[in-house]
């Protein structure tokens, strides 16, 4: 076994000991690692495979003294574990490790932490920038703090650009929008809405975009009924639905959770999904194609998302902004929603 001395530890291969085995120098391992595009293929492959049969691995250290740069990124995500946000977290990551760069993540709006701290405390482990997953008013406040010190991104829907803070997002207005569009193609004009907590930035956006959609159509809109993101709240949205005199014929759900209590609700009722009532949620969750009915929902571009978000924050860090467009969702159209209303049967 290479680097191996009996009665001792095994030594960590290093640089020098790649470029040995694979009979280059050290520069070129060097180039291997960091710009493997200006290496031969038959070169690059031997140094591939030494790499591979001494297990080496790169000094972090070592990298951010020769380049100034630590090769971390902070990542600040709300303290919850819903759907977007810890799809959003995982996206920055995976996207982190493909430019070679590792994040570290905290938690913010806890019994013990704030986002003040925990944007401070990134700043003492000296990380070259900040993503801030921003669901709400107060963490993009703080973002906003820090954006003179140092390259922040802030993941925040409808959130204008202040100075130096750098914002990328999903169009969350406009899949709401696609959802609507696609019950009223159906031919449904009382299309209610079970609306996510107010102060979240995408909870709003869902409500514009209902709430643009339908007056688009020449619609009636309703007042949205307030929820939060649970499957109860979902529950207790359609209970207030079925309460009033009458019924809609179509609901919108903030998200999928959402969508699931409303749908155990109507079931409870006696109403047929989606004879009696249709129902379409939000986020695209790990099994909603196995509701009863299956759910048609709006899939949110997490990865798409983390993409976005590590490169405006590389371009941050080059003296660049990032491209500004938002992530647009896609409708996921299954059972759930039905069939075209009064179209011809047989």
């Amino acid at each position: 076994m290479d680097n191996v001395v009996p009665g001792k530890a095994r030594r960590m291969p290093v640089m020098a000991d790649v470029a040995a085995r694979a009979g280059v120098s050290h520069q070129t391992v060097s180039r291997v690692l960091n710009a493997p595009d200006l290496v031969r293929p038959t070169t690059r492959q031997r140094v591939e495979e030494a790499i591979e049969a001494l297990g080496y691995r790169r000094n972090m250290s070592a990298r951010a003294l020769a380049t100034s740069r630590s090769h971390l990124i902070g990542v600040v995500t709300p303290a919850v574990t819903l759907f977007g946000p810890s799809h959003t977290s995982l996206a920055i990551q995976e996207a982190a490790l493909d430019f070679g760069y590792a994040t570290i993540s905290a938690a913010t709006e806890t019994a013990r932490t704030s986002p003040t701290d925990v944007l401070d405390f990134f700043l003492t482990l000296g990380v070259d920038g900040i993503i801030v997953v921003a669901p709400t008013m107060q963490t993009a406040v703080e973002a906003q703090r820090l954006a003179g010190t140092l390259p922040v991104v802030a993941i925040a829907t409808d959130m204008p650009e202040p100075g130096p803070l750098h914002v990328v997002a999903i169009d969350n207005e406009q899949g709401a929008r696609d959802a609507t569009a696609h019950l009223v193609g159906l031919g449904h004009e009382r299309i209610a809405h079970i609306a996510g907590p107010d102060e979240w930035f995408d909870a709003r956006a869902r409500v514009v975009g209902w709430q643009a959609e339908l007056a688009e159509a020449g619609l009636a809109v309703p007042e949205p009924v307030r929820g939060g993101w649970e499957g109860a709240d979902g529950y207790a949205g359609a209970q207030q639905l079925l309460a009033q005199r009458e019924l809609p014929t179509a609901v919108f759900a903030a998200n999928d959770y959402m969508a699931l209590g409303a749908m155990r609700a109507f079931h409870q009722a006696g109403l047929r999904i989606p004879e009696d009532i249709a129902v379409v949620g939000y986020d695209d969750v790990a099994g909603c194609e196995f509701y009863e009915p299956p759910l048609t929902t709006v899939r949110q571009p997490f990865e798409a998302l983390g993409r976005h978000a590590i490169d405006t924050l590389f371009a941050a860090l080059d003296g660049r902004r990032g491209d500004p467009e938002p992530n647009r969702p896609e409708l996921v159209v299954r059972e759930s929603c039905g069939a075209q209303r009064g179209a011809p049967v047989g």
